[in-house]
């Protein structure tokens, strides 16, 4: 059992708790609160002075994907063969052992939404889970969490190169439309086979890995950059009434009107970093405020590797001095990542009957350019401890 005492707590669930105190057991919150009777056989973690945040949540990444240090060997994001792979699993080809994982840790990172690149049309699926472990299935929250599509220039560039299509974005288009008409008529045979068995089709890998979609189980996951791939996208996800989040959605700002009235979720990032190709040239610090403002729930990337994962409080740090209100990043990085992927009943607030994740800070990671991580709990277990934290103690 943990206590953590004494440290002001955002707890991203209704008010900060100045001198608060959380009550761990078996990897659960108990308790969150002031004045709380704190059991005698608790370990102490004093964070006088210290401020006290769920453990961050980067709601689009590559990690263990592509690892770090390692060229092709590790490279294991996109099979760019195929424009059509729905078929793959994230879980299959993530390397837990990979030192990005301990980054994050030491970043506050405590889950990661991580899956295939956006090579190909339909990239397969992502999964969402700790960041601490050794045996990915142990590591899992939730999977699958989203169908990953890709729009625009990724696709078109890695298959133009094979001389193959699709090279333009009406056949991105038109590949998706055909596939997701095909997921749907299997998915119409197989439920008229409970009373007709003629009508039961033979199985099929792919179309079987769109059925979570096509029941609206989980969303598609767009790679999106431009506005009229951002449209295009949701032109197709109401074509076949499906759930859709707008991952990057680097030119949101320039619609947030057309978004609004879409009202679907928004994944902004990897702003912070160069504009290196073509749709990225409108990337902006502004977009996160700009679509919170026009109503969307938005969370705030890394997509790492683009940026280390242990930077995304930079890049909510950059939207707040970009004109975000502070609490609102704090957000992005934590509750509303967790909202949008599914998995906020588990991870994302500090709230009774939660994953007991929490981060530790000296200083404030999203102002403080000297802040330091000086602890990270993970399913109520202590994975990082600063050297220079002097804050477990005992009653």
């Amino acid at each position: 059992m943990l206590a953590v005492i004494n440290g002001f707590v955002k707890t991203m669930s209704g008010e900060d708790l100045q001198n608060g105190q959380i009550i761990i057991e078996d990897g659960k919150i108990k308790a969150v609160g002031t004045n709380l009777e704190i059991p005698d056989d608790a370990q102490i973690i004093d964070a006088a002075g210290l401020l006290v945040t769920p453990g961050l949540v980067d709601g689009h990444c590559h990690i263990g994907m592509w690892e770090e240090g390692i060229g092709f060997e590790g490279e294991d994001g996109n099979e760019d063969v195929e424009p059509i792979t729905p078929q793959l699993r994230a879980i299959d080809a993530i390397n837990p052992m990979d030192m990005g994982f301990q980054d994050a840790i030491e970043g506050g990172v405590t889950t990661a939404v991580t899956g295939p690149g956006s090579a190909n049309v339909i990239g397969g699926t992502f999964l969402a889970m700790k960041t601490y472990g050794k045996r990915v299935d142990d590591m899992v929250i939730k999977d699958p969490v989203a169908m990953k599509i890709a729009f625009g220039e990724n696709p078109k560039r890695v298959y133009n190169e094979q001389h193959k299509s699709p090279v333009t974005r009406m056949a991105i288009a038109a590949m998706l439309r055909e596939t997701l008409y095909e997921a749907k008529q299997y998915m119409e045979d197989l439920e008229a086979s409970a009373e007709d068995p003629d009508r039961k089709p033979d199985f099929d890998l792919k179309l079987d890995a769109l059925l979570p979609v096509m029941k609206k189980q989980i969303p598609l996951k767009a790679h999106v950059h431009r506005a009229d791939d951002i449209f295009t996208a949701l032109r197709i996800a109401k074509e076949f009434d499906l759930d859709i989040t707008l991952d990057h959605c680097t030119e949101g700002h320039l619609i947030p009107e057309e978004l609004a009235a879409a009202g679907k979720p928004c994944l902004i990032g990897p702003t912070f970093g160069s504009r290196t190709k073509v749709e990225l040239k409108n990337k902006s610090f502004e977009t996160p405020k700009v679509l919170m403002d026009a109503g969307l729930k938005v969370a705030i990337i890394t997509d790492s590797n683009v940026i280390p994962i242990q930077h995304i409080n930079m890049c909510a740090g950059m939207a707040v001095k970009a004109g975000l209100a502070e609490d609102e990043a704090w957000k992005s990085i934590t509750i509303y990542p967790a909202e949008i992927n599914g998995i906020n009943s588990r991870v994302g607030s500090i709230e009774e009957g939660k994953d007991a994740d929490i981060a530790i800070f000296k200083g404030n990671p999203l102002l403080d350019i000297d802040y330091e991580t000086m602890m990270t709990i993970i399913d109520g277990k202590i994975v990082y401890k600063n050297k220079k934290a002097n804050i477990l103690n005992s009653l």
